[in-house]
């Protein structure tokens, strides 16, 4: 039997000596990056985890059936309209607001009805086996009430309906709803068609020149830089030099526009320049001029992408605290605003406020009110791909 001589690596030209160790770098960089997308995902996992675990009961309020009295002694004082074992458990603010509801309901003035009323939040807090500060007779009251049906867990529309309040169980987003949608109204009115325009502009009929380089490089600076500081712009211009009203969705939708060109104008021209010159060269082969080629040609295979990067600039608009911080809008506001010019407050600013109370059922709200927030987030950006795959032209 013939031995074969085996081959030194060293006697093969094309060896590389290094070639080991560079496997070996390659697997190592391979792991790292396993082992990080790893801890992305994990706390990711752990973050939307704790938000909902914390959440999910904000979306359920205790209610108490007694038996509530509508007359004029309720109404100068609405203490009286439940019997006194109950006043500790009963909301105040429902209490509060038995004039309006008589106002709403003529018909219930004089009579006595037995009522669902909303509970207190520490009542609330107690049945959901959470911290609370109810007095041993008032535990053994809604043991026996719950023992007995009348407590039960609804659906929390007041979280839905009601804005911020004082009372932890009475405070609710709408007021928030509707300022981040008034405010989200003037941010796309007003940077979208900019936006588009200058992007347009720039790409397609501004000339290569210092000054279209300059303004080039300051609005890749400003798409960059701190948000809060467009919130001491929207401060400096929109409220001390033109006098507009502080915590108005005006002032915050013209702040965030301000904010948001930037991604607007940088994605649009992302999105122009990704249309191939073929299309402008066959343009004008047939005859036409710049602007047809750009608004009938250009412009429509491009829409996918500058509609796209608007729904991210507005979903981002949406997240934001600091500038808005800046220019009033964390006040507390409990009433939605019907005018763009009257006082509001955003989603953002709402839970960030929510978030610095002691109570657990602002906790339990804050929660939820992130997960709403989400919610409407992630369908913006959902929103946004499903437009970009349904409109995108391939060629």
């Amino acid at each position: 039997m013939i031995k074969r001589k085996k081959k030194n690596k060293q006697d093969n030209p094309f060896y590389d000596p290094s070639l080991k160790k560079r496997h070996a770098s390659a697997n190592r960089f391979k792991k790292f990056t396993l082992t990080s997308l790893v801890f992305s995902i994990a706390f990711l996992a752990f973050f939307l985890f704790d938000i909902v675990g914390k959440g999910l009961p904000a979306f359920n309020a205790s209610y108490v059936k007694v038996d509530v009295t509508y007359n004029e002694k309720t109404i100068a004082d609405s203490r009286y309209a439940v019997d006194k074992q109950y006043r500790t458990v009963v909301s105040r603010a429902w209490l509060r607001d038995i004039p309006n509801l008589v106002k709403a309901n003529p018909e219930l003035m004089n009579t006595t009805k037995e009522t669902w009323v909303l509970a207190d939040d520490q009542v609330d807090q107690y049945l959901k086996g959470h911290y609370n500060k109810l007095k041993d007779k008032n535990i053994t009251l809604v043991d026996e009430l719950y023992a007995q049906g009348l407590i039960e867990k609804r659906f929390n529309t007041v979280f839905f309906t009601n804005g911020d309040s004082k009372i932890p169980e009475y405070a609710g987003l709408y007021s928030a709803m509707i300022g981040s949608v008034l405010t989200l109204i003037i941010t796309m009115v007003v940077a979208f068609p900019i936006g588009v325009m200058t992007a347009i502009y720039l790409e397609e009929f501004a000339g290569d020149n210092k000054f279209t380089r300059f303004i080039e490089i300051n609005i890749n600076n400003l798409a960059a830089i701190p948000s809060i500081l467009f919130g001491l712009l929207g401060l400096a211009i929109f409220i001390n030099l033109f006098g507009m009203p502080r915590s108005s969705p005006l002032v915050g939708g013209l702040t965030l526009a301000l904010m948001t060109l930037p991604i607007i104008i940088v994605s649009s021209r992302a999105a122009l320049r990704a249309v191939p010159d073929s299309i402008r060269q066959a343009g004008y082969g047939l005859g036409l001029n710049k602007i047809q080629v750009t608004k009938d040609h250009v412009l429509p295979l491009a829409f996918p992408g500058v509609l796209t990067g608007s729904i991210i600039g507005l979903a981002q608009a949406m997240g934001e605290t600091a500038p808005l911080i800046i220019i009033g809008m964390i006040a507390f506001i409990p009433d939605a605003p019907s005018m763009v010019t009257q006082a509001a407050t955003v989603m953002p600013a709402q839970l960030f406020t929510w978030a610095g109370m002691p109570e657990g059922t602002y906790i339990e709200k804050t929660a939820a009110g992130i997960m709403v927030l989400l919610t409407i987030l992630i369908s913006l950006n959902t929103i946004a791909i499903y437009l970009r795959k349904k409109f995108e032209v391939k060629w």
